[in-house]
Order: C-alpha cells, then structure tokens, then sequence
C-alpha cells in the first residue's frame, strides 16, 4: 500500500506518505532540460486549484532521461520555482527505474504498468528511440521519460498512470473525479 512508503524531500527530510491518507496523490517524475518540461506550469495550476480540495503533488526529480536533470536538489528547486513558480512538494532527485530505483516506483509500476503514448508530437520520436534500444520496450512496465504521472484515490490505490503525452486535460479530469 502506498501509506507504507517514505520518500525523501530535497531538503532531506523524510515525508511519510501516510500523512496522504485520505488525499488524491498526483505522482510525477520531472526534468528540468526536457521537452516536457513546460509541463510544470499545468502542474502548478492543478495544485493551485485543487490543493484545498485535498490534491497533493509529489515532484520526483530524474535525471534518468537524457540526463535532462542535472544540477542539484536546490538548484532544481530554484530552477522550478523561477521559471513556473511552482510551490507544490519537490522531493530528492532519484531513479524511477533499475537498481537504485525508489520501492515507491516499484509497486507504482507494479500497479500500472505502460499502455502506450497518446498521441503527441513526440510520440513517434520516443516510439522510434524506444525500439532501437528494445524491441520489447513497449512491454514493460519501466517509466519510459520524464513527466510520467501517477494518480493515487484517497484509499491510496494507483486509479492511473498517464504517460508525459498525455494531455493534462485528461489528469486535471481523473482528479476533479476523485476529490
């Protein structure tokens, strides 16, 4: 279950995330020097609106993807809140696949594994990367970029997994139905 996990802040502190129970958890592995990145600011806006309807976001840097999140926990930090100005949770910079991967995203992965990208305009460029590397890529649960979303029910169930080409539209309707 979800409440028996820790993970740690980037100040270094640890956050149970039994202080979640009864919150919708949004779960999402960032990159600073991504693509995706202008994500952040979609991001700050569910926070905004929904933080005192019970929404928690938990940002987990990786720098796993094209070692698109260099720099350390603070300069991140500084990064994200001056260029989106976010003010949700930003936890340590950790892998989200591997052997140094957090037991956090092992059971998430264990929960929702990957169904595919929706259509982007990065779709084909990560379809076609993906497959040079393994052709059995897409049969994996492995985290497959930056800006992979997981939405937690206030019972602490993993209800969805939206991969970074998932429009932000779809998250924002999956929360609004669990608060």
């Amino acid at each position: 279950m979800i409440y028996d996990f820790t993970v740690t802040t980037g100040k270094g502190e640890e956050l149970k995330l039994s202080d979640y129970k009864d919150k919708v958890i949004l779960i999402v592995n960032t990159a600073t020097g991504c693509g995706f990145t202008p994500q952040y600011a979609p991001i700050e806006q569910l926070y905004k609106d929904y933080h005192d309807k019970g929404l928690e976001i938990l940002d987990i840097p990786c720098n796993q993807f094209g070692g698109q999140a260099p720099g350390t926990d603070d300069e991140i930090h500084e990064f994200c809140t001056m260029h989106f100005n976010t003010t949700f949770p930003q936890m340590k910079k950790s892998d989200v696949n591997g052997e140094n991967e957090l037991p956090l995203y092992t059971w998430l992965k264990s929960q929702k594994g990957f169904e595919g990208f929706q259509e982007h305009e990065y779709k084909t460029l990560l379809e076609e990367m993906f497959v040079k590397a393994d052709p059995d890529w897409d049969k994996k649960p492995d985290i497959k970029w930056n800006f992979t979303k997981f939405v937690i029910d206030r019972k602490g169930n993993v209800v969805a997994r939206f991969e970074p080409t998932a429009d932000i539209a779809e998250v924002e309707e999956c929360i609004k139905e669990l608060l």
